[in-house]
């Protein structure tokens, strides 16, 4: 069976990037958007990035436009966005789709792991998965968890 390091993604600059360069340390996986009423949470995520990063943790932003085509912009728009308004330093990927016969080989392997209130469905921007440092699926956060509340979960697995 699949399992989170198996899996590449696109970076907002076009380069392919195999998830096993994440192997070792605690994940959080959201799907972002920067028209959302959740978009000030890249505050949040940057906050964990900066405090939490150097003892070997990564957000992972993977922003979805499937949800009030709240992400129309282009991946060069994405970046322009997050690092003039959030500073954002944590790896942000091209734009996918994370429900549907389209979505990331990535997100549906996630909610296979670990599936939420709609079931299997990603509700809405701003889903989190909390991955540990083996890799194992460990929670889902829904949009209204905010990054902050996040940290003691967070530093139980560092």
């Amino acid at each position: 069976m699949a399992g989170i390091y198996d899996f590449t993604a696109t970076s907002l600059a076009g380069e392919e990037v195999p998830l096993q360069r994440f192997e070792g340390q605690v994940l959080l996986i959201v799907n972002t958007a920067s028209a959302c009423g959740f978009t000030p949470q890249y505050g949040g995520l940057e906050k964990l990035q900066q405090a939490l990063g150097p003892r070997g943790f990564s957000v992972l932003g993977f922003p979805c436009n499937q949800f009030g085509a709240q992400e129309p912009g282009d991946a060069r728009q994405i970046e322009q966005f997050c690092s003039s308004n959030y500073a954002v330093s944590f790896p942000m990927f091209a734009k996918i789709d994370v429900n549907g016969s389209h979505a990331h080989p990535l997100y549906q392997y996630l909610k296979a792991e670990k599936s939420g209130l709609l079931g299997g469905s990603i509700k809405w921007n701003f889903t989190k998965f909390l991955v540990d440092r083996s890799g194992k699926v460990v929670a889902r956060h829904a949009p209204t968890t905010r990054p902050e509340a996040l940290i003691k979960e967070i530093e139980a697995l560092l």
